[in-house]
């Protein structure tokens, strides 16, 4: 075998292999021979047939699955000799497999890039401290008596924060437009699931009322064909309901695990919900800015091939997002909607690869248990979940990455410049903001929201205060609440 290299723009690489044409037919010859010994054909004792009634029969699909197999392990020799590690599987060219010449073909792909780090020193990280107040309590307390809130029917006029519950019918130029209707839709007026024209058409307006609402959409609006337009809604009011918060007693309390009915035990259960919130909020703010400050120190060419691949990851993200997972095929998701974050992910990727091998970080186990541990203290009986991890090797491998990526930034936090950053509680739980993707337009009437995720970088793995995804130990959570959007 004879292997020459070629550079190509960037990271792309041509292997040009020829193989001696005495090799290809030894091994054709070979592969018939052991055809005519096990194959039955009719008109034929078994291991009688001769090799020239193969060779007529099946010789050029032999020839094919010969040099198909000569292809990838000249490939993979080639590989090796000349110690290249490649990006991805590569793409086979000019494949010369006539008869009596040798066989000879193109290999093009890409390689990972050479990565040395920069200085980290230079990166310069503000960390959060904010410390939970009576006040903060207070208004954790109201939010989660809010989210509990029911509502009751009522022979007035709708006023704000009222349920209403409606018919409508919309047309732009008096014709229709898909997604403009509905019937026995419920919103609560001023909570901004519908444009802020058509909520405000509704203050005033009783049950059995009849009303049009003009609405302009936004010249922004995510449906390009409505931007900017004047539409009319015919509205009918079918009922108006008031909100009822729940009291503040035993019942009440119940409902997150406090089961003595007392206020200062309650309250202390919500602080204790809000500093875990916190910290993970203060956790994450950190991470996204060590992770940025290793970005933008260190610019790499990434490749191709696994731009692709994780474009592709993050279609299937989506669709799972919207529930479409299986009703659709994720590649009618344009991938221009995912290429710059994907471009991104791939290159913290190979920089935090890159790290990991340079400053020889191995996961720590004790770190890896005392996590699941943590993850298991909500439930009556953590040790069921702590087995279940340490019997999935999946789940624990999703653990152990979760871990070593923290360890990464423990590393890189070390090195860097860090000033102390005071907040105030609301300010220090939002999520550090991430960059947007165009989703799917709604349906036209609703309001638009902005988007964004959180990323990891090692592996896909879930934050240390959620449940596994799929099958879980059979064993029920101790009623302590949740932690995501100000939840106890």
């Amino acid at each position: 075998m004879q292997a020459t290299l070629e550079t190509a723009d960037g990271l792309t690489r041509r292997l040009l292999i020829t193989i001696p044409s005495n090799d290809l037919e030894s091994k054709v010859e070979d592969k018939l021979k052991e055809t005519a010994r096990s194959i039955h054909l009719k008109g034929f004792r078994p291991g009688k047939v001769p090799v020239k009634e193969i060779r007529r029969r099946f010789g050029d699909g032999i020839r094919q699955e010969v040099g198909g197999e000569l292809v990838q392990s000249a490939y993979g020799e080639a590989i090796q000799e000349q110690q290249l590690t490649p990006a991805g599987m590569p793409q086979i060219e000019d494949l010369e497999l006539e008869s009596g010449k040798d066989l000879a073909f193109t290999a093009i792909f890409e390689i990972f890039p050479e990565i040395t780090l920069s200085d980290y020193s230079t990166v310069s990280i503000a960390k959060p401290v904010c410390d939970i107040t009576e006040p903060d309590i207070d208004k954790m307390v109201e939010n989660l008596r809010e989210q509990r809130k029911s509502y009751n029917e009522v022979d007035r006029a709708c006023v704000a924060d009222d349920q209403l519950n409606i018919d409508f019918d919309g047309s732009v130029d008096d014709e229709a437009f898909a997604g403009g209707s509905g019937e026995g839709h419920t919103l609560v007026v001023g909570a901004g699931t519908m444009l802020k024209d058509f909520e405000d058409a509704l203050i005033g307006a009783s049950a059995g009322a009849a009303l049009n609402a003009d609405v302009t959409f936004p010249q922004d609006y995510q449906n390009t064909e409505l931007a900017g337009k004047a539409a009319v809604f015919k509205i009918k009011v079918n009922s108006v309901s008031e909100q009822s918060l729940p009291e503040l007693d035993g019942a009440f309390f119940e409902q997150f695990g406090v089961t003595d009915g007392d206020m200062d035990a309650f309250r202390t259960e919500v602080k204790s919900n809000m500093e875990r919130e916190l910290a993970a909020s203060i956790k994450n703010r950190i991470k996204s800015q060590v992770m940025d400050g290793l970005s933008e120190i260190n610019s790499i060419e990434v490749p191709k091939a696994l731009v692709t691949t994780e474009i592709d990851r993050m279609r299937q993200e989506m669709m799972q997002q919207f529930g479409g997972g299986q009703q659709f095929d994720p590649s009618i998701l344009p991938a221009d909607m995912f290429e710059s974050r994907a471009e991104k992910r791939v290159a913290l990727g190979l920089l935090v690869n890159e790290l990991v091998s340079a400053d020889e970080i191995e996961v720590d186990d004790d770190r890896v248990r005392s996590t699941i541990e943590e993850m298991a203290s909500s439930y009556e009986e953590p040790e069921q979940l702590v087995n279940w991890y340490y019997q999935n090797d999946a789940q624990l491998e999703q653990i152990r990455n979760m871990v070593l990526e923290d360890q990464v930034v423990d590393t890189l936090l070390a090195k860097a410049s860090v000033t102390d950053e005071a907040m105030e509680y609301e300010e220090a739980i939002k999520p550090p903001p991430q960059p947007a993707i165009d989703e799917p337009a709604d349906e036209p009437v609703k309001a638009q929201e902005p988007s964004g995720d959180n990323e990891t970088i090692i592996a896909d793995v879930a934050p240390a205060d959620a449940e596994p995804d799929n099958a879980e130990p059979d064993n029920d959570r101790t009623g302590n609440g949740e932690t995501d959007d100000g939840k106890a």
